[in-house]
């Protein structure tokens, strides 16, 4: 009836106003929707590819640092782009990983573009970031909802999921690492700040543009700026995707570049959050009348105001117009909010200063917060190649040279290089408390001073990812932030895998910090020296607890003498390197000698053997004898590495088990790597890479026909026919 049809029609209003208002709810990210709905031209749909080859270069100015190239240089943003470089939303993405469509994608973008004038260089974030530690709590919980609805949509129907609830497969950021560094792509993490180091990089390199889909950088002004959430490569031989005008961003809402960062600040970020800016908010919007869209109407109220702003530079003054109190705290925030935008649009404000030299620091001192790496120059040089990639050799290789001499010296190209230091402004103190939990500070934990030697190193293969980013966070900062997976709060068979693999990072812990060493040193001291208790933060999700507080995690002392960590990593003769398997494999609780026998185990699967022998210490798990031989099968499968066979390889039905144990297998992988890189690398990278001993598709369907069969060798018989 009538009354119902109304009520119906206020009920889908309450719900359209709300998801309008929930704009503002993001703070900064709410101004690309604004942008594209309110200005009209700012993106603009172009082809890298031809505008590589109509690009008229020039040679930097004088006085500017970075490499001169005849290519179109691109810097790309890793983490707005995993789903690009994974290759699509295709159907199957659930079942684990299909790494080698996945290398097979790149293969075939990176010769394109490689062909065309194109460079690019990736960016992968490897800073720990407790500045926006809320924004990434957010997004891991956005994360757990999609899972949760993913394993729903399994267990009903036993379909594919939707693409709506995409989350990238666990391991993907490594996969892709190794993937990139495999066809010659360079690849960088960050430090310290994500969103500066990529900016600086590119400023202090003369890149032409930023590809990515994050309004900060915008605001940051950059050279020129693509989307990646519209990036698409044509099969006829096109690289299109939107381009951001910035400038007719700036005309379009009438504010100038300095403008729009005082914008971008009043609209709430990590430093300046919404919650404290809530007042400020709802005061101007005191002022509009009922609108379906407050978000919308919210920014532009708040670009009226800095309209009428006389002068934007002058943060005290405004601050207190929209505090009252001049002595309020948020003020301060203010002012380093809009600084930390204003650092990126004059080049001055990015650029390092010093000799060159890094400093020898230890851990404790915490100095290595305050600085990036973002100016060291763009390289596609490969430091290592083959089997013999591993520490010692890369040590040996830059013993005795400054580092700015390196980062060049085999690309047969002279960069002009910034020293390693950054100022101290560019990590920025939480002014909130909404900021991030407030445990990050209560719980502070002290670790062991570590080794200069050990530090430099970890700090070259972090910048070039070439070493598990959670290394040099447990050496400068003693914590590390661990992503949900694909658990069930639901279903006890499949624990947090976070927790399945902790043994192997406390053993980890304890052979970064030396705890054997320190516990013979104080054994002989007769008590004088004490062992100092080294705890390390894990940042887990549980039901119970969403990221509010760390674990407290010990380290583990192994059952044998282990060496110090500058003797696995430096040490060259053969000992060394047999020590240095040997700490992999105990860390894996795999140190048996069978396992390094290539008749039983071949080299390239010896990341898997080491992998399912833990997963099967593991009580919690019951792993069931024909899940352990669909782990094996499509291994061994001649098809694992036939890309195009799989991706028409047609699945009956796609099943929660099945997704759960192959996120947890690749989180084994991830940990394992992670231990293979604290260890001095024993295992050549190139053995190390997931494409060569796993497919999620593949096991899906061996774990099917596996449950329905009887014996392995059945099951291994049956793949003649079935294509397994």
């Amino acid at each position: 009836d009538q009354l119902t049809w109304t009520h119906e029609i206020l009920i889908y209003a309450v719900i359209f106003s709300f998801l309008c208002f929930s704009l503002f709810n993001m703070g900064v990210q709410a101004l690309q929707k604004y942008i594209e709905s309110h200005v009209p031209g700012a993106f603009v749909p172009v082809d890298l590819l031809k505008i590589a080859r109509t690009l008229v270069f020039k040679k930097p100015e004088k006085g500017k640092s970075g490499p001169y190239s005849n290519k179109l240089l691109l810097i790309v943003d890793g983490e707005c782009c995993l789903d690009r470089l994974y290759g699509g939303y295709y159907s199957d993405w659930v079942c684990g990983g299909q790494w080698n469509r996945m290398v097979q994608f790149l293969a075939v973008l990176t010769q394109t573009i490689q062909s065309n004038y194109v460079e690019l260089a990736v960016y992968f974030n490897g800073a720990f970031e407790v500045q926006r530690m809320a924004e990434w709590i957010a997004l891991q919980q956005e994360k757990h909802k999609n899972i949760i609805q993913v394993l729903k949509h399994v267990s009903i129907k036993g379909t594919p999921p939707p693409k709506v609830w995409w989350v990238p497969p666990v391991c993907l950021r490594t996969s892709l690492r190794m993937a990139l560094r495999h066809l010659n792509v360079a690849v960088y993490c960050s430090m310290t700040d994500h969103h500066k180091e990529v900016m600086n990089f590119c400023l202090n390199n003369n890149f032409h543009g930023l590809l990515a889909e994050d309004i900060e950088y915008a605001v940051f002004n950059p050279p020129r700026y693509f989307s990646s959430e519209q990036l698409k490569l044509t099969y006829k031989g096109s690289l299109e995707t939107k381009e951001m005008i910035l400038e007719e961003v700036s005309r379009t809402i009438g504010l100038e570049l300095d403008q729009l960062c005082l914008l971008a600040a009043l609209l709430g970020n990590h430093i300046l959050s919404e919650g404290e800016l809530k007042e400020f908010h709802h005061n101007l919007m005191a002022t509009v009348r009922e609108t379906t869209c407050p978000g919308e109407a919210l920014i532009g109220q708040i670009i009226s105001f800095v309209k009428q702003c006389a002068d934007p530079s002058d943060l005290q003054s405004i601050g207190e117009r929209i505090f009252t109190n001049p002595g309020d705290v948020r003020i301060h925030g203010l002012t380093l909010s809009v600084q930390y935008y204003l650092s990126g649009i004059e080049r001055g404000g990015l650029h390092l200063r010093g000799n060159g030299q890094f400093p020898r620091v230890h851990a404790q001192e915490s100095q290595l917060l305050s600085q990036g790496i973002g100016s060291l120059p763009f390289s596609r040089r490969e430091e290592e190649q083959g089997q013999g990639d591993n520490l010692p050799g890369f040590y040996e290789m830059m013993n005795g040279f400054p580092m700015a001499t390196l980062s060049g010296m085999k690309a047969g190209k002279s960069y002009e290089i910034s020293s390693l230091p950054l100022p101290a402004s560019v990590v920025l103190p939480c002014i909130s408390d909404h900021n991030m939990p407030s445990q990050c500070d209560s719980m502070a934990v002290k670790i062991p001073s570590v080794p200069p030697e050990v530090l430099r190193i970890a700090v070259e293969r972090h910048h070039k990812g070439l070493m598990c980013p959670w290394i040099l966070q447990i050496l400068t900062q003693g914590q590390i932030k661990l992503p949900v997976g694909f658990e069930s709060d639901k279903c006890p068979d499949t624990p947090n895998p976070s927790l399945v693999f902790r043994p192997i990072r406390q053993t980890v812990y304890g052979i970064l910090f030396n705890l054997h060493h320190l516990k013979y040193v104080s054994s002989k001291s007769a008590g004088r020296i004490t062992v100092p208790q080294i705890q390390i933060k894990e940042w887990v999700y549980r039901k119970y607890n969403v990221y509010r507080e760390p674990d407290l995690v010990p380290a583990e002392l192994m059952g044998w003498p282990v060496p110090t960590v500058q003797r696995l990593w430096f040490g060259n003769v053969l000992e060394d390197k047999k020590r240095r398997l040997k700490a992999f494999l105990s860390c894996l609780r795999a140190d048996n000698p069978l396992i390094l026998n290539t008749s039983y185990v071949p080299q390239h699967l010896l990341v898997l053997a080491c992998v399912l022998r833990f997963m099967m210490t593991v009580p919690k798990l019951m792993i069931q004898r024909q899940e352990l031989d669909a782990f094996l099968i499509q291994a061994m499968s001649p098809h694992l590495t036939e890309a195009q066979y799989l991706q028409e390889l047609q699945l009956e039905m796609v099943a929660p088990r099945g997704i759960q144990l192959a996120s947890l297998f690749m989180t084994g992988v991830e940990s394992a790597l992670f231990a293979n890189d604290a260890c001095g690398a024993p295992i050549p990278w190139l053995m190390c890479c997931p494409w060569l001993f796993f497919d999620g598709k593949l096991f899906h369907y061996q774990l099917l026909r596996a449950n329905g069969a009887k014996k392995l060798v059945g099951t291994m018989r049956g793949q003649d026919g079935c294509g397994g």
